[in-house]
């Protein structure tokens, strides 16, 4: 037996008889021997520990948690580490090794020690140490503290990259919780300027900071060539204003994905707001072939529009809009366009070009109410003969019509330039109001001014006789002075016209109807709101008019804004706090409420902050209601400042609010039956199976607003007799040619339905069966190079036209199915006129009704 077995034996024997004093003493001869005897050393840790002996009895544990640790016993280690831990005693390293053992079993208790531990280490310069430390804890808490103290020591430690890893995630952090992240970002790129991530993160950055400049030389340092990186710099170009360098890059965008179409849009407007609209138009015409060919024709139209809407008396643009309205076979929109440009070539006293325009939208509809008035506006400024053609073409106008009576004992006989024409134009008084209601129309102020000042000179109180002239005084906000003023008026003197058109407010009414006409017209959610804002906020001449939709308590859904010239657009942070707060004041007040005095309201005292941040001083705030439902909120804001809506505002403004209400409803409607619908891919028109479901939709959305729907049922050949020529096959490829050339050019409103083999229905919103000739004869020129295979003649279009009998008192379904059986007649009718004919059926309700009560 050896001395070590003999030892511990007598060691057994003093424990037995209870004198653990001396078997303690053997096993210290043990270990003097022996040091590595591991099982002496826990019996010699356990029976000083009993004796009270701590010093003796930590020394034993912690020789055996090192030499467990060293070995990956972590189990014992473990259990050594919390005998230590009981007995009070630890220390820094061993602390260290114990949370990485464990790391996985107990993160909250190894997260823990961990922290424990950071700061000695680094005390005593084991930065090596604390680094691996804090990068646990940050696996362990990625909490902004432990990131930063990461960062911090890894830059410290001359590890950059490292440690703008580390404020990247921090960056990351702060936005996540809706805070900027942008300072974390930039010291990023700092450190580490090559990551492909955290460069575009510090530029976006940037770009939230309105430095697009500096974006856009951050973004310029590397072509990482992701979709992701060349839609950032195309943005920080459009922000800096460098709409050249944006241009290819939003391109290159489209061609993959036709969500880039608001970046078509900035560059548009880009070119537009920098006076360079040739440039713009061009950009246009460049896409216009690529988006034909894509089915987004529609929506660059569409974007169109609303870049013109933004710059409305740009001429050059306007003028492209009407070709692409007449190319497309918009009418409505092509001669509403022309009119414009009538307007502002008219003002502008370009009367060659304004006769041009009107002689245009006479063309495309000679019964567009109005027509004769401007054709009278004409006479005597431009060529006699160049006006007998307009007059001759709007043939419901007698030319003896257009003679206005004479004024001339309203003009000052002491004012040369005052005295009428003989010849029967309009006066020049009233020649220098019309001039100046289109200036103010267009929000062109300034020159709106100039006419008005005019006016005060050579008919000076001619606002008294005149309530239209008092009307344009106070839209312009122009106070004419005289040298004759007059005293105030007493209390019982009659008030001046200018006032009652003031108190009255009947200017608020004049428009409503022409409004939410255009609102009911839009073909989608963002369009009405976008209608909304423009229409309400240039008719109130606010600085600012706001329509979201939101339900109470939550952030809104979408949201559109109005902003009046001057007047900078609203923080997205403050409107997206701004709308749900006055939306919860809104239903508390049970209907609509203006506040004179907004950031001393007590009732808005949550949105204080954002009232001062964006100046606005006075609010007029009207809910939408679907039925008992909150959806959505108009606010009306006037900032500078002070500024009383009255309660027609209020009745008014809740009149424009029902119907948009409406209009919304109809929107998701169009959209949810086009989703619900089945689109043929390669013809783009919807299966024979939707066609009762979207043009029963279409009637009953078109129904409150009495507005007309026509249907045209199109045949293209007979079915049977090409099959048996040339086959099904051949057949259904030249169709599905056709079908795609009539989906692109035709409304976004209208419906296209694949009706039978050779066959294709129309379903045109907002439209009567006059004008569906005029979407006939466009259609025709478009498919004017189109063929039926073995044909080399051009392709018959024989069509049935029936307009829908829209009448409240009828059912939806009958109107529908009237409409239907109608429609085929027509198109029989048509066939047996001839190929290439078309006839229009009117309905006979008057002795035969579509419904049976």
């Amino acid at each position: 037996m050896s001395e070590t077995a003999k030892r511990l034996e007598k060691a057994d024997k003093y424990l037995q008889k209870g004198k653990l004093s001396s078997a303690l003493e053997e096993l210290r001869l043990v270990l003097q021997d022996e040091p590595g005897n591991e099982h002496a050393r826990q019996r010699a840790a356990d029976l000083a520990t009993s004796l009270g002996e701590t010093a003796e009895a930590s020394g034993y544990l912690s020789e055996l948690f090192d030499s467990s640790f060293a070995q990956n016993r972590a189990t014992d280690a473990i259990s050594y580490y919390k005998k230590l831990q009981r007995m009070g005693v630890s220390d820094t390293d061993r602390t260290f090794k114990y949370a990485r053992l464990i790391e996985k079993s107990s993160p909250r208790e190894s997260l823990e020690a961990f922290r424990s531990v950071f700061d000695p280490l680094l005390a005593s310069g084991r930065k090596e140490d604390a680094l691996l430390a804090i990068k646990k804890m940050v696996a362990l808490e990625p909490n902004a503290e432990n990131l930063r103290r990461e960062a911090e020591l890894a830059e410290v430690m001359g590890d950059k990259k490292a440690a703008a890893a580390s404020l990247f995630q921090l960056g990351k952090l702060e936005e996540n919780a809706s805070r900027d992240g942008s300072a974390d970002f930039a010291r990023a790129y700092e450190l580490d300027g090559q990551d492909p991530n955290i460069l575009l993160s510090h530029a976006r950055g940037l770009l939230r900071g309105q430095n697009a400049i500096e974006a856009v030389q951050v973004l310029q340092t590397q072509n990482i060539g992701s979709a992701e990186y060349v839609e950032l710099l195309a943005q920080a170009y459009l922000m800096a204003n460098q709409v050249a360098g944006a241009e290819p890059l939003v391109t290159r965008l489209y061609e993959h994905s036709e969500k880039a179409l608001p970046l078509v849009s900035d560059v548009i407007n880009g070119y537009v707001s920098a006076g360079q609209t040739k440039e713009a138009v061009r950009y246009g015409r460049s896409l216009e072939a690529r988006s034909k060919a894509r089915g987004t024709f529609r929506e660059l139209l569409g974007l169109i529009h609303e870049v013109s809407e933004k710059h409305s008396t740009d001429l050059e643009l306007l003028e492209y809009l009407a070709q692409l309205y007449n190319s497309s076979n918009r009418e409505h929109e092509y001669s509403a366009t022309l009119l414009k440009l009538f307007e502002l070539h008219y003002a502008q006293r370009n009367y060659i070009k304004a006769a041009d325009c009107l002689d245009r939208a006479s063309e495309v509809d000679a019964y567009e109410p109005g027509h004769e008035e401007r054709l009278a506006m004409l006479r005597g400024k431009i060529d006699n003969s160049r006006y007998n053609v307009i007059e001759n073409r709007l043939s419901t106008v007698a030319r003896t019509a257009t003679k206005l009576p004479s004024v001339e004992e309203e003009q000052p006989e002491e004012s040369a330039e005052a005295q009428p024409d003989q010849s029967g134009e309009p006066t020049v008084l009233e020649d220098l109001m019309l001039q100046a209601e289109i200036f103010l129309q267009y929000s062109m102020r300034s020159k709106a001014v100039e006419r008005l000042e005019r006016i005060a000179k050579l008919f000076p109180h001619e606002e008294d006789q005149r309530e239209k002239l008092a009307q344009l005084y106070v839209g312009a906000g122009f106070v004419p002075k005289y040298d004759d003023i007059k005293p105030p008026s007493s209390v019982g003197d009659k008030p001046t016209a200018a006032a009652v058109a003031n108190e009255s407010a009947v200017d608020n009414f004049a428009r409503v109807t022409e409004i939410t006409r255009n609102i009911a017209r839009q073909s989608s959610v963002k369009a009405v709101l976008f209608a909304t804002v423009n229409d309400v906020g240039r008719h109130w001449n606010v600085s600012r008019c706001v329509a979201g939709l939101c339900s109470p308590g939550k952030p809104p859904s979408a949201a559109m804004e109005y902003c009046g010239t001057g007047v900078t657009k609203s923080d997205v942070m403050g409107l997206a706090k701004l709308l749900p707060a006055l939306q919860v004041v809104t239903i508390r007040a049970n209907g609509p409420i203006s506040f004179d005095r907004a950031q001393s309201a007590p009732d808005l005292e949550p949105v204080r902050a954002v009232l001062a941040a964006q100046k606005i001083e006075s609010v007029l705030t009207v809910p939408l209601i679907d039925g008992d439902e909150p959806i959505g909120i108009i606010i009306l804001e006037q900032c500078g400042a002070r500024r009383v809506f009255r309660n027609v505002d209020q009745v008014v403004l809740n009149t424009i609010a029902e119907q948009v209400v409406m209009a919304v409803n109809n929107a998701r409607l169009r959209s949810l039956v086009k989703t619900m619908a089945v689109t043929d891919e390669n013809s783009g028109l919807m299966r024979r199976s939707s066609y009762l479901d979207v043009l029963l939709a279409e009637v009953q959305r078109s129904l409150p607003q009495k507005s007309p729907v026509s249907l045209l049922l199109m045949n293209f050949g007979s079915a049977s007799a090409l099959v048996k020529e040339v086959g099904e096959d051949r057949v259904d490829e030249a169709m599905h040619e056709i079908g795609r050339i009539v989906t692109s050019n035709i409304r976004q409103n209208d419906l296209a339905v694949r009706y039978d083999l050779t066959s294709i229905a129309l379903v045109l919103s907002d439209t009567n069966d006059k004008n569906a000739f005029f979407v006939l004869d466009k259609l025709r020129k478009m498919l004017a190079n189109s063929r039926m295979p073995g044909r080399s003649e051009a392709v018959t279009v024989t069509t049935g036209i029936a307009e829908l009998v829209m009448q409240p008192k009828y059912d939806a379904v009958d109107i529908v199915t009237e409409g239907i059986n109608r429609v085929e007649a027509a198109l029989e009718t048509a066939k047996h006129e001839g190929a290439d004919r078309a006839h229009s059926m009117a309905p006979t309700y008057e002795t035969n009704v579509v419904a049976a009560y």
